[in-house]
C-alpha cells in the first residue's frame, strides 16, 4: 500500500497540480501578508465545482486589484464592488463580513492570520480558536454564508478548508508553500472531502462512513502508518486518484 501510495504522490504533486487548484491563488504573491490573505480567502472559498470556485475566486481577487494585503489594509465595509457577489451561500455583505474582520486583525489588532494560528495553537485549541476570532468580530447575528465560510469546529464538521490551507502554509514541496514553522507537517490533518473519502474507503484506509472530524482523525492516524513525519502527502495521492477515479480496489 506504501508502494502505491507514494507513486501516486510522485505523480500529482507536482507543478502542474497548481494551476488547476485553488493554491494557484497562494503562488500569485511574494510577501508574507499578501500570501496568508490570498491563501485564507482561497481555501475558505474552496467548495463546490471547482470550476465554479475558481471563477468566483477570480472576481474577487480582481475586486482587490490583485493587492490583497493593501486591499484589506483600507477595506471599506461599503465597497459597492461587493454589492453583487454570490456564490451559491455566500452573498456580498458575508464578503464584506469577512474583508471588515481580516481588516481589524491586521491594522487594529495589528496581528496577522499566521499569529491567529500561532495563538490558538499555544491554547491548543487552533481551529476554534481561529473560528472563534472571527465570529468574534461581528456586530450581528451572521447570515448562513458567513457560517459556511467558517465552519464550527465543535459541530464535528471535517474542517477540510482550514485543513486545507494549513497544509498549503506548512509543507514545504512544488505545491505547498511552507511559509510558517510553528506546526510541523507531522501535526497536520489530512483534507477530508467526498473525493479523498471515497478512495480511502475503497483502498480500505477508511472504515468510517461519514466524512466528519472523527474519520479525519482516523485517516489521519491510519496515513502516519506510511510516512509518520509528513503523512498529509498522501493527500495528493487520495484527491488525485480520486478526481481521475482511477483506484486500484
Amino acid at each position: 500500500m506504501k508502494e502505491f501510495l507514494d507513486k501516486l504522490v510522485k505523480k500529482y504533486e507536482t507543478e502542474d497540480f497548481i494551476k488547476n487548484d485553488p493554491v494557484f491563488f497562494a503562488h500569485k504573491y511574494k510577501t508574507k501578508n499578501d500570501i496568508e490573505i490570498a491563501s485564507f480567502i482561497a481555501a475558505l472559498f474552496a467548495f463546490g465545482k471547482r470550476e465554479a470556485f475558481i471563477k468566483k475566486l477570480n472576481l474577487l481577487f480582481q475586486i482587490m486589484q490583485n493587492e490583497p494585503y493593501n486591499y484589506i489594509c483600507n477595506f471599506n465595509q461599503k465597497d459597492v464592488a461587493l454589492n453583487d457577489f454570490v456564490y451559491r451561500f455566500v452573498k456580498g455583505i458575508d464578503v464584506a463580513c469577512f474583508f471588515n474582520s481580516l481588516n481589524k486583525l491586521y491594522c487594529v489588532d495589528k496581528s496577522s492570520i499566521g499569529e491567529l494560528f500561532f495563538e490558538g495553537k499555544q491554547k491548543n485549541i487552533m481551529l476554534e480558536y481561529v473560528s472563534n476570532y472571527f465570529y468574534s468580530c461581528l456586530k450581528c447575528i451572521p447570515n448562513l454564508g458567513f457560517c459556511h465560510l467558517f465552519a464550527r469546529p465543535e459541530n464535528g464538521g471535517a474542517m477540510k478548508r482550514l485543513n486545507m490551507f494549513l497544509r498549503w502554509m506548512v509543507r514545504k514541496g512544488p505545491v505547498d508553500i511552507a511559509i510558517w514553522d510553528f506546526i510541523k507537517p507531522r501535526e497536520l490533518l489530512i483534507p477530508l472531502d467526498v473525493h479523498v473519502g471515497n478512495v480511502s474507503r475503497s483502498l480500505g484506509l477508511l472504515k468510517r462512513n461519514a466524512n466528519d472530524f472523527k474519520s479525519v482523525l482516523l485517516l489521519t492516524e491510519k496515513l502516519k502508518e506510511f510516512d509518520s513525519c509528513d503523512p498529509i502527502k498522501y493527500d495528493f495521492a487520495l484527491f488525485g486518484a480520486g478526481i481521475n477515479a482511477k483506484v486500484v480496489k
